[in-house]
């Protein structure tokens, strides 16, 4: 994670320092006191230094960039947001000041700055130590002319992103907890759409048994997400395939239904309905492409009704939308950014369909926050289920 972009953490250590021993240390401490200063400063950049040459997106033990993360938050980022309210506050007295002025520049910047550095340590400590803990069950209606009324009332449950390793050890009871609240609700089907890994098969091996305990009259559907893929482990492709395979093998060892560009009927006496499952589908670049609506899709009547199951939601617009066939997506992949302020979402700014209903004609998505994430953190933004009720119009 960090080997993919060093220079920009080192950037975001360094530079408030320079600030601020620039503007301030220098000129009021000693050498002595100026280099305590530094210290955290130069711890930093030795952690970041180390994590440059680990060949992994995040390494075997994922505590060591738990902890780095959380020390940029504690340290390197108030420190930015500081230093920016600082500047601002420095360019508007000079601006604003009076020429024949006596009076002494005033920065209130510095206390704007004061005033936010308590509220970033607020959001990470609520995020790391209580937001990532918390679950909320959402239940939501889909209404339909095309569904077959002999599945009105049909209940349909959604999680995604489970990212098992990050529920390893002392954190495990929260994915129990998400498999309870899950078979508690008693849903007809349940579907998973990608990401139930974060780089490594091996993740689930200790997660088996509760994720053998789900339940559903009609089973249980899913899908691969991008880190399902084994995309981000340093090693030869030979490998890499070996590690989706296993993926793969073990989510049927589950006892799930894993579709790959593939679909399978639901009846109900003479009635049906089409659970389609196609593979991730995402830029090409960081994100796996190997969605196929046609092969996903073959043989399926125009007349059916059909639940898509694609893990990054901007397939949607590429490739479902244009074909016209399926006429609700489920999908997950943004994680709502694990983080909102007051209901806003930066992902907001990029206009990509990230979380919620989306609809298009007759064809509507719905996007999950999902269950969990790579980095154990959520603020204003928790983990979910989703429990949807199917409704013939």
């Amino acid at each position: 994670m960090i080997a993919r972009a060093p220079y920009l953490f080192l950037l975001l250590i360094i530079i408030p320092d320079l600030y601020f021993d620039l503007h301030y240390w220098r000129h009021k401490n000693s050498a002595g006191q100026r280099f305590c200063r530094w210290l955290p400063t130069i711890g930093l950049i030795a952690y970041t230094i180390y994590l440059m040459y680990e060949r992994n997106f995040i390494p075997d033990n994922p505590d060591i960039i738990y902890i780095y993360l959380f020390l940029l938050g504690l340290i390197a980022i108030p420190k930015m947001v500081y230093m920016l309210f600082s500047m601002t506050g420095h360019l508007c007295s000079l601006l604003f000041h009076k020429k024949n002025s006596t009076r002494p520049h005033k920065n209130y910047g510095n206390l704007l700055g004061l005033l936010f550095v308590p509220i970033l340590w607020y959001i990470l400590f609520y995020g790391s130590f209580v937001g990532f803990h918390e679950l909320d069950i959402n239940h939501q209606t889909y209404v339909s002319p095309d569904l077959p009324k002999a599945f009105n009332g049909y209940r349909v449950l959604l999680f995604s992103d489970a990212h098992v390793g990050t529920y390893a050890g002392k954190r495990q009871h929260l994915l129990q907890r998400a498999v309870n609240s899950i078979n508690a609700l008693r849903p007809d089907l349940i579907v998973f759409t990608g990401d139930i890994q974060n780089t490594k098969p091996q993740e689930l091996y200790q997660q088996m048994d509760i994720l053998s305990k789900l339940k559903a009259k009609d089973g249980i559907y899913s899908v691969l997400g991008n880190h399902d893929y084994a995309k981000y482990v340093d090693c030869s492709e030979a490998e890499k395939e070996a590690n989706c395979r296993e993926t793969i093998s073990l989510e049927k060892q589950l006892g799930w239904k894993l579709l790959l560009n593939s679909h399978q009927i639901i009846e109900r006496g003479k009635s049906r309905i089409v659970i389609a499952g196609m593979e991730n589908d995402g830029d090409g670049k960081r994100f796996p492409q190997k969605g196929n609506i046609s092969m996903t899709l073959k043989g399926v009547d125009n007349e059916d009704f059909i639940l898509m199951l694609e893990h990054d939601p901007s397939a949607w617009r590429r490739k479902i939308i244009p074909d016209g066939r399926a006429q609700l997506t489920l999908s997950g992949h943004t994680h709502k950014m694990q983080f909102t302020l007051f209901g806003w979402c930066p992902l907001s700014l990029t206009g990509s369909d990230f979380n919620g209903w989306y609809t298009e004609g007759q064809q509507a998505l719905f996007v999950t926050a999902g269950l969990g994430g790579l980095i154990p953190f959520r603020f204003d933004a928790p983990g979910e289920i989703v429990m949807f009720t199917l409704k013939s119009k």
